[in-house]
């Protein structure tokens, strides 16, 4: 890699036509991974597949770093991605590196010619800031740079034998009318090379084990829960016995949510869960300090002018660390020791005491912020963009769970409710940050329940919605929990989809607006399923 990124930074724009500019900055990154995925279905072993990929994400950047061939819209225009040998031929890796270059090169010179046409034409911009910050170099000794590493020793006949079974005890539900239960297991080692001297290697292992069930309402509202468990290291999954009874805690909460009554819309106080208040700071504001999202015409900027401002209760801070590897002893998804640009990770505190700080920065800058702070993410065959890792959130306004509840009771009372709502699990939202829509956002939490404050029964609903706008969100948080909890997860964007995790404890919001969702029209099967077999006893 460097040996071909060099003698293209020597050839490249060598001419005497000013059409062939020489590229200011080129850089490699390369990412090897090996997977293995095994999935079951109904009781019986679906797929099962391994895969070998080498992938080179090739950048060249043309003009300087003030303003560059990836201006405004054409910011893609600097990537080509090309697939690598899987064998160690150095003559074959060249090649195909010096392909995708004079490709890449290519695209470049195109956009380059576009960006400076535009920019006679063009109002002044909002933010001028250049389009691609400098960094010092991270080279990395050879002898420091890590070896990949070693492919997971999975035993497919023990783990097809545990999916089937997990699967068959999801199938004992008749009103579970989709089961799936996958392992996913993968070991990673990303290359980066670039043409400031930045040179590293940065292995990853994961094991993700999923349960997903699916049931539909007598109305035909489809409804379904998801269970995640992740590791460094298949073996260190948790124990069968414990997956077996999250199962079925997973499939009797689906039968119970399709006899539950579909909420109506409601405006009042609500408990978000640990695990639910993670997914919500996640959505509603991660997304929003995002660096590439306070600059450019399209943005909505929430938070741009808001800077050393109060934007949450004091009582609430907000930081990203991808260093974290784990909480609490268990595994972050969001963990890496440099990002895709060869940036050292760094733990950013985005809000001290209610106050925003900064922002999540990859080497685009903004103005006020000309330097990365390790942000810089993306999956292979999209521009790195400022993303999030470990969002952590942390509060000095801790009561303990009884105390919470009894807050939100009296919260109800004072707001004339009969109820408030408790969210326990969230799957995920979209959060809308571009100008030519309302800045707001949208959650689907999983399972619900209505507080009563006259003391009955807590009651599971369906179909919620939580809606609504961040600032007035964030800033109805009264108090918190004492114990945070995490979500892991994979997040989507316009730099693809990455690993990420958030640590939240649960939080007591006095105001809240939740609507219905669409609630679908097919009627659950005519034809009942066919009976199923009783499970074997389990093994000594």
């Amino acid at each position: 890699m460097q040996a071909e990124l060099q003698r293209a930074m020597a050839s490249l724009g060598t001419s005497t036509s000013a059409q062939q500019p020489r590229p200011y900055f080129i850089s490699y990154e390369v990412s090897d991974g090996i997977s293995t995925t095994i999935s079951a279905q109904y009781g019986a072993i679906t797929s099962m597949a391994s895969a070998h990929r080498r992938n080179a994400d090739i950048q060249v950047r043309i003009g300087s770093a003030q303003q560059d061939n990836t201006h405004g819209d054409h910011r893609n225009s600097a990537l080509t991605t090309v697939p690598l040998p899987l064998s160690d031929d150095r003559e074959a890796l060249a090649r195909s590196l010096w392909f995708g270059t004079n490709r890449g090169y290519a695209r470049a010179l195109d956009a380059y010619l576009k960006v400076k046409t535009e920019q006679q034409v063009r109002a002044r911009e909002e933010d001028n800031s250049g389009d691609f910050t400098t960094e010092a170099a991270n080279n990395t000794a050879r002898a420091d740079l890590q070896p990949p590493p070693a492919p997971f020793r999975i035993d497919t006949s023990v783990w097809q034998a545990r999916l089937r079974e997990l699967s068959t005890a999801l199938q004992q539900y008749p009103d579970v009318l989709f089961d799936s239960v996958s392992l996913q297991a993968s070991t990673e080692i990303d290359y980066v090379v670039t043409s400031e001297g930045t040179r590293v290697a940065t292995p990853s292992r994961v094991a993700r084990l999923i349960l997903v069930g699916r049931t539909r309402a007598a109305d035909g509202m489809d409804l379904f829960r998801v269970e995640t468990f992740e590791s460094d290291d298949p073996a260190t999954l948790p124990a069968q016995s414990e997956l077996l009874a999250k199962a079925n805690v997973m499939a009797k909460n689906l039968e119970d949510l399709r006899k539950a009554p579909i909420t109506e819309p409601f405006d009042g106080p609500a408990i978000l869960s640990g695990r639910a208040a993670a997914v919500f700071f996640h959505e509603v504001l991660g997304h929003r300090l995002e660096g590439q999202r306070q600059r450019g015409d399209e943005e909505g900027q929430t938070f741009t002018r808001l800077l050393n401002k109060q934007i949450m209760p004091t009582f609430i801070s907000v930081a990203d660390d991808p260093t974290l590897a784990s909480f609490h002893g268990n595994a972050l998804s969001g963990h890496y020791a440099y990002d895709d640009e060869g940036q050292p990770a760094q733990r950013v505190d985005l809000i001290k005491d209610g106050v925003l700080d900064t922002f999540l920065m990859s080497r685009m800058p903004i103005a006020s912020f000309a330097q990365s702070n390790g942000h810089g993410r993306a999956e292979s065959g999209h521009m790195p963009t400022g993303r999030q890792g470990n969002l952590i959130v942390s509060s000095t306004h801790m009561v303990s769970d009884a105390e919470l509840r009894q807050m939100l009771v009296d919260e109800a009372k004072k707001q004339g409710k009969a109820y408030g709502l408790y969210f326990e699990d969230i799957s995920s939202g979209f959060a809308v940050t571009t100008r030519r829509s309302p800045q707001a956002f949208s959650v689907i939490p999983l399972v619900v329940y209505r507080v009563y404050v006259d003391g009955r029964p807590d009651e599971l609903v369906r179909g919620v919605s939580i809606v609504g706008t961040p600032q007035a969100a964030l800033n109805r948080i009264v108090a918190t929990d004492d114990h945070p909890a995490i979500f892991n997860g994979i997040c989507g964007a316009e730099s693809g989809s990455i690993p990420v995790s958030a640590v939240a404890p649960a939080m007591l919001i006095s105001e809240i607006e939740t609507q219905r969702q669409a609630q679908g029209n097919n009627r659950p099967p005519i034809l009942p399923p066919p009976p199923v077999a009783a499970p074997a006893p389990e093994a000594k």
